[in-house]
């Protein structure tokens, strides 16, 4: 059989009778009292370790929330890497030389006539696989465009049309002071 604190306090001789007739007639005036009035009783203890329960459960939430970008942004690498992997076109060592900036540095690559034509027309795109350069076709470097823009280095806008290419001063007015 169990005793209860105030039993085992009284039977290790720590607490006298009078003591636990006190405590035990405080304890009910207050439940008294609280019922009668309404009035809660704070317990401070239990406000502190519900507070710390609630901080840990946001730290953790925090933590899982990080956890998780951090997976996203391993996975959405992964699959640039595959996209690369799977859609590069062989380069010529032969070629000639495409000359392009990443990060405010001019980088140089070596590929054939036609495909420096096409990543001109903007068939073709430069996109970035660690730290190596490879040439792949406008789906792919859209579909890595939509992932991550970073990777993607050198992708002209294909000019679907034949028009005359607008080159920005056809609205422009020449003021009547500067004509001669």
């Amino acid at each position: 059989m169990k005793l209860s604190l105030q039993e085992q306090l009284l039977k290790s001789g720590l607490v006298s009778t009078a003591q636990a007739r006190s405590v035990k007639a405080d304890k009910r005036k207050q439940t008294q009292q609280q019922r009668k009035n309404g009035v809660e009783v704070i317990d401070e203890a239990k406000e502190l370790a519900q507070k710390a329960q609630a901080e840990k459960i946001e730290r953790d939430r925090e933590l899982n929330q990080l956890r998780q970008q951090q997976d996203e942004q391993k996975q959405l690498a992964a699959q640039i890497k595959q996209i690369i992997e799977l859609n590069r076109l062989p380069r010529e060592a032969e070629g000639l030389a495409y000359n392009f900036t990443d990060n405010n540095k001019v980088k140089r690559l070596y590929v054939s006539e036609a495909m420096r034509d096409q990543i001109a027309q903007g068939r073709l795109a430069i996109v970035k696989l660690g730290a190596d350069y490879e040439v792949v076709g406008a789906e792919a470097a859209q579909k890595i465009q939509a992932r991550d823009a970073a990777s993607v280095i050198v992708f002209n806008e294909q000019n679907t049309t034949n028009d005359v290419v607008d080159d920005g001063y056809a609205d422009y007015q020449v003021p009547d002071d500067l004509i001669w």
